[in-house]
């Protein structure tokens, strides 16, 4: 009862009172009246309720509250702890958790009060979009937690700026404003954003910046990102992509390698989509073009000297100051006319010298030749003599394709060996079926064109065309034993002696007892059709057996040329080994193969 009301009360009269009875000598009406202002002066206190409490007593141990209940309420002093000034009169809230417990106290929690306030005061900002003051406590996973009516929320580190934070324990200790963004009762959770109310401070300061935004304005800004392609800028609540290409007149690898995160940097914008709210920024713009400052003397012809800065298929690309590049192409690297992947010859980083071979300042190109620098080996004067029709070179296989290869024959000076003059007995489809890029080949010079640089080789020609002697070997119905090595739909594929192939048609393959020959399969086939010029024997089994029973010709005369008939032998036909003019053709073939 607090002293207002205790001066409220009428006074009690003790002369009143008799040994009758406490009190008995007031009247019914007095005592009722009595009683009435006395009951009044009660507050109707409910437990689990938070009620308003004034301090009556303070002691070491307990802190002593008038709620205007019956009797004061006892609260540990230790519940105080943050108001070390707490004095006599204060008022302060407190939860009832029992009017009376066994003892007939009054018992009472401030540090329950403190909690069921806190949520109300916590789901009221919800509500109504209030902002609180925080204190950040520590650190956690993913953010921060601060302390907010004595509650910990969890602050998100997506939610404490527009831009991104790497550094979350520069805020601990500190105060910081937020709002409530969700609740979660179930597990006491708090969420809270402060990045809510950067960006409500932003908007009217985005809006403005993109009213008054115009191509070559000059803006400063803050980096907040940085990518492989760029780096994002904040100007002020609205972000502009600064392309790597945009950062420097030289070529870079990264941005980080003349940027740095959070610099403050000017920028003009180049581009800007309304729609998109896309804005391109430029850094470069700002200088002067280093191609304005390339010296005079600089002319087709000069020497220059940089460093390789990018390699791509056709070529690399030479840096000879920030900003001034010339492409040194393909073709213009080396004299060899083989040279198709530029990484091979050079590499970035590399320190070279070039000569300049085209200059167009207003467009601000350029083109650059390495081979320039030493002589062009078509242009010597021993190339006549050294590379002569008829004179035999050995060189590198450089490239095959569908009509021949490329030899290399020394560093500039390329030859063809066409697929027809690879051999005189095979019948080559394909290079790759006779040789391997990179492997040694001997020919022979077939024809030199010093104006148009052409060299056509031979590799055939090594050798005498056997063709000459087989002519003899293969007469018309001279019969050899042969291997068939494949079919198709009209014809068969044979090898003959001494590595050459003759073919027969299929009907051609019958054999006597009806059936045909096969893939694999060695036969006697005589000889039906020889071109020479054509390089074409065609042969048959069937006739070996058809005409076997034909009456013999009659053995020409002396000195007169044997027929194509009489030219076989009775069993295996003409071989090799028993023509003396062919014995050492047959020892050059074997010591070839």
């Amino acid at each position: 009862m607090s002293k207002t009301q205790q001066r409220e009360l009428p006074a009690f009269d003790w002369d009143l009172a008799d040994n009758k009875g406490f009190g008995s000598g007031y009247s019914v009406e007095e005592r009722n009246r009595m009683e009435q202002l006395y009951g009044d002066t009660l507050s109707q206190v409910n437990e689990k309720e938070v009620v308003t409490g004034t301090v009556v007593g303070i002691t070491d141990r307990e802190i002593i509250l008038n709620i205007g209940f019956k009797s004061d309420g006892l609260v540990p002093a230790s519940e105080f702890r943050d108001l070390p000034d707490l004095k006599m009169g204060d008022e302060v809230e407190v939860y009832v958790e029992n009017q009376e417990d066994p003892n007939g106290q009054l018992v009472l929690s401030r540090k329950k009060a403190k909690v069921i306030t806190a949520w109300q005061k916590i789901q009221k900002a919800l509500d109504e979009d209030l902002v609180i003051d925080g204190f950040v406590k520590r650190r956690t996973k993913g953010g921060l937690i601060v302390d907010i009516f004595s509650i910990e929320a969890f602050l998100p580190g997506s939610q404490i700026d527009v831009k991104p934070i790497r550094d979350f324990d520069i805020f601990v200790g500190k105060k910081m404003e937020v709002k409530v963004v969700k609740i979660n009762y179930a597990n006491d959770n708090v969420v809270v954003s402060h990045k809510v109310l950067i960006e409500k401070d932003l908007e009217a300061q985005r809006a403005q910046i993109l009213n008054n935004l115009q191509k070559g304005q000059v803006l400063e800004g803050v980096i907040k990102n940085m990518t492989n392609f760029g780096v994002f800028i904040d100007l002020g609540g609205v972000d502009g992509l600064l392309h790597i290409t945009d950062i420097s007149w030289g070529r870079i690898n990264h941005p980080s390698e003349v940027l740095k995160l959070d610099d403050r940097v000017n920028v003009v914008v180049l581009d800007f989509d309304e729609d998109k709210k896309r804005i391109s920024l430029g850094m470069k713009q700002l200088q002067a073009h280093p191609w304005d400052a390339l010296v005079a003397e600089i002319q087709v012809g000069s020497r220059v000297k940089g460093k390789i800065v990018n390699v791509a298929d056709y070529g690399a690309f030479l840096e000879i100051m920030p900003g001034v590049e010339g492409l040194i192409h393909v073709s213009e690297m080396s004299w060899s006319q083989h040279l198709r992947n530029p990484q091979e010859f050079l590499k970035v980083g590399d320190i070279v010298e070039a000569v300049v071979l085209t200059l167009d300042r207003n467009e601000r190109k350029m083109s650059l030749g390495i081979k320039q620098l030493t002589e062009d080996p078509w242009t010597r004067p021993e190339l006549r003599e050294k590379y002569a029709v008829g004179t035999r070179h050995k060189g590198v296989v450089r490239n095959l394709t569908n009509f021949g290869l490329f030899l290399e024959l020394e560093e500039g000076i390329d030859g063809l060996v066409h697929v027809s003059d690879l051999s005189w007995t095979k019948k080559v489809k394909h290079p790759s079926d006779f040789i391997k890029v990179g492997e040694d080949l001997e020919v022979v010079v077939l024809e030199l064109d010093v104006d148009n640089r052409r060299l056509a080789l031979g590799h055939k020609q090594l050798e005498e065309n056997p063709w000459d002697t087989f002519e003899d070997v293969f007469a018309l119905g001279s019969v050899h034993r042969c291997t068939i090595l494949s079919k198709n739909e009209k014809l068969a594929t044979l090898e003959l002696p001494y590595g050459i192939e003759g073919f027969s048609t299929l009907r051609n393959l019958g054999k006597e007892d009806g059936t045909a020959g096969e893939v694999g399969e060695s036969l006697d086939f005589k000889v039906t059709e020889f071109s020479k010029d054509e390089k074409r024997i065609m042969l048959s089994h069937t006739r070996t057996w058809q005409e076997k029973d034909e009456p013999k010709q009659p053995k020409p005369k002396a000195g007169n040329k044997p027929s194509a008939s009489t030219s076989s032998q009775p069993e295996r036909g003409a071989t090799l080994g028993d023509l003396d003019a062919l014995a050492a053709l047959k020892e050059q073939m074997e010591g070839k193969n």
